[in-house]
């Protein structure tokens, strides 16, 4: 794949850990920023992040048309990257995706400047957060917080952020992770 002149920046973690949450702030603070909006094989009224909504047929097709950048599978579902971030990075600005942890190494082998962004909580406040949505029973958030322990794949570096106090400092933590050119100016 051709080194794009924008950054693309993937933020993984465990479900409930607030990834859409952060992603909304910090769009609202970098105009110029992109968020990608998934395509899934999950039901429009399953709520949450802004997704587009689609069947596992159309998903498919889809797919063998070349329609997405990366795809996997996670939760029983399908989830893609829509290709038109390409002209998005080719005109120099930056994105970010929601995606997971389970992908990266492939995302990065397609991807070499991709950055990741892992975002972590405590197990009570992913427990709280998963509870409150609402759509999940019991037992899914049992499976989805034991599965919140996985870490990243081996060789993945990635900037850690930590979401299980005030929203605000995560946001800040956030914006300063997609604007490292910013940061490095600010710190002379």
């Amino acid at each position: 794949m051709p080194e794009m002149a924008g950054r693309l920046y993937a933020i993984v973690g465990p479900s409930g850990v607030g990834k859409d949450t952060l992603m909304r702030a910090a769009a609202r603070r970098l105009p110029g920023l992109r968020l990608v909006r998934r395509v899934i094989t999950r039901s429009a009224e399953a709520g949450g992040e802004d997704f587009e909504s689609t069947s596992e047929a159309d998903f498919a097709r889809r797919l063998a048309r070349g329609d997405f950048i990366l795809h996997w599978q996670a939760h029983g579902l399908s989830y893609g990257i829509p290709a038109d971030v390409l002209d998005f990075l080719e005109a120099g600005r930056p994105a970010l995706f929601n995606g997971s942890r389970a992908m990266l190494a492939e995302a990065k082998a397609q991807f070499p400047a991709l950055e990741a962004i892992h975002v972590t909580a405590r197990p009570e406040i992913l427990a709280a957060r998963l509870a409150a949505r609402g759509r999940e029973s019991a037992e899914e958030i049992a499976a989805r917080l034991a599965r919140a322990k996985i870490g990243l794949p081996p060789g993945i570096k990635a900037i850690e952020i930590d979401n299980s106090g005030p929203l605000e400092t995560a946001v800040e933590a956030l914006v300063a992770a997609l604007q490292p050119e910013s940061a490095k100016r600010s710190m002379r």
